[in-house]
C-alpha cells in the first residue's frame, strides 16, 4: 500500500512506499483512483520544492548502518528526477456504476425469454473489477448490498417482481407449516419449493431476508421482519407516484405475514413522509436513486423539498460520510441551519435552479 508520511528528520523524504498489489482504475471520462485490495484513493499530483533524484540500488542511511562498509565515495548515476508527485488520498468507492451494470439484465428466473437471448449483458468479476472503480472488497460487499447473486458465474441483481415472487413462496410455506420465522429450516424448504424455483434460488431468497445459523447439524435461517416489511412496502409504492399516508400504513399492515408489526422507521432510506400536505402522503425515494457525488446530492435533495429536518435528510446522505466524518459535518458545509416552528431545518447553500 502507498503511505504518505508527514517530511521529518528521521523521515526527510515527502513519502515512502510500502509495496502492495495495486490498480488503477477508471474510464477515459472518469478520473483515476487507485485500489488496494479494501480501499480506494483519490490520485492527485502534489509538488515538491525537493528535487526529487531516481538512484538505480539507491540505499537509504538506516540501511548503509546495516552493513559494515567502509565510508567511500560512491558515484551513483541519476536515472531521472522530478518535482511532484502523486498524492493519495482515500476516498469512498464508486459503486454507483455497479447497480446500473447490473440493472442492464436483471434475472427474471430460468424460464425467462432474456435467458434465451445470449445477447445481453452479463457480467463476472473480472469484468465487474475491471470497469468499477473500486476495491474488490468494497465491490464484493456492494454485490452483498444489491442482493447479487452469480448465476453461472454471472453476477446478476433479481428482478423485484421476481424476488418478491420467491419470498412470497417462503413467506407461505412458514405460514402453511406454523413454523416460527427465527427458525426456517433449508432442507425442507427446498424439498418443499424446489418443484417450484430452483433451489439455489430459494437459498438465495433466504439469505436476503435472513440469518443463516445451524442447529444440531440443520441449517435454519432466522428471517428479518424489517426487511421483509420495507419490501413489502416497495412493492405498494413503486407503482404509485404518491400514498396517502393512512391508507398506505393499513394497507402495508395487511400485506405483511401474520405477526410482523409495520413501522415507518423501517422505511429510511427507501420512503418519503410529506406531513405539511393535507392529507399527508408517502411516495418512494430510495437512496441508491440518487447521485453519487456529494454536491449533487444535496442538490438533489434540496431541489426535491426546499428545507429538510436533520431526521428525515439523515438516511439520504448517511452514505457519503467518510472516514470521521458525520452527518452534522456535511450539513455544516452543504447547507444553512435555520429554526422553523421550533424545530431546525436545513436549507441549500446555493440557489437550486
Amino acid at each position: 500500500m502507498f503511505t504518505v508520511m508527514p517530511r521529518t528528520a528521521q523521515n526527510p523524504w515527502p513519502f515512502y512506499l510500502e509495496i502492495q498489489c495495486m490498480v488503477i482504475r477508471g474510464d477515459k471520462d472518469e478520473q483515476a483512483v487507485l485500489c488496494s485490495k479494501d480501499k480506494t484513493y483519490d490520485l492527485k499530483i502534489a509538488d515538491t520544492s525537493n528535487m526529487l533524484l531516481l538512484i538505480p540500488g539507491c540505499k537509504t542511511p538506516d540501511q548503509l548502518k546495516m552493513e559494515e562498509t567502509h565510508c567511500n565515495i560512491i558515484h551513483p548515476e541519476i536515472f531521472g528526477f522530478s518535482n511532484n508527485y502523486w498524492e493519495l488520498r482515500r476516498c469512498r468507492p464508486k459503486l454507483k456504476k455497479l447497480k446500473r451494470l447490473l440493472m442492464e439484465n436483471t434475472y427474471e428466473g430460468p424460464d425467462s425469454q432474456k435467458e434465451k437471448d445470449s445477447n445481453c449483458s452479463k457480467y463476472t468479476t473480472e469484468d465487474l473489477l475491471d470497469q468499477i472503480q473500486a476495491s474488490e472488497e468494497e465491490i464484493m460487499a456492494q454485490l452483498q448490498v444489491l442482493n447479487a447473486c452469480e448465476i453461472e458465474g454471472f453476477w446478476r441483481i433479481l428482478e423485484f417482481d421476481y424476488e418478491m415472487k420467491l419470498l412470497n413462496h417462503v413467506t407461505q410455506l412458514v405460514d402453511s407449516e406454523s413454523w416460527s420465522f427465527t427458525k426456517v429450516p433449508l432442507n425442507v424448504c427446498l424439498q418443499e419449493l424446489g418443484p417450484l424455483e430452483p433451489e439455489e434460488m430459494i437459498e438465495h431468497c433466504l439469505k436476503c431476508y435472513g440469518r443463516r445459523y445451524v442447529e444440531e447439524g440443520e441449517v435454519y435461517f432466522d428471517l428479518s421482519a424489517d426487511k421483509i416489511c420495507r419490501a413489502t412496502a416497495q412493492m405498494l409504492l413503486q407503482h404509485a407516484v404518491k400514498f396517502n399516508l393512512a391508507e398506505f400504513q393499513e394497507v402495508w399492515q395487511q400485506s405483511v405475514p401474520e405477526g410482523m408489526l409495520t413501522r415507518l422507521d423501517q422505511l429510511k432510506g427507501l420512503a418519503l413522509m410529506d406531513r405539511h400536505s393535507r392529507p399527508e402522503i408517502i411516495f418512494l425515494l430510495k437512496v441508491e436513486d440518487l447521485p453519487e457525488d456529494t454536491q449533487e446530492r444535496f442538490n438533489s435533495l434540496f431541489s426535491l423539498r426546499e428545507k429538510w429536518t436533520e431526521e428525515d435528510i439523515a438516511p439520504y446522505i448517511q452514505d457519503l460520510c467518510g472516514e470521521k466524518q458525520t452527518i452534522g459535518a456535511l450539513l455544516t458545509k452543504y447547507s444553512r441551519s435555520s429554526m422553523q416552528n421550533g424545530v431546525k431545518v436545513y436549507n441549500s447553500r446555493r440557489p437550486i435552479s
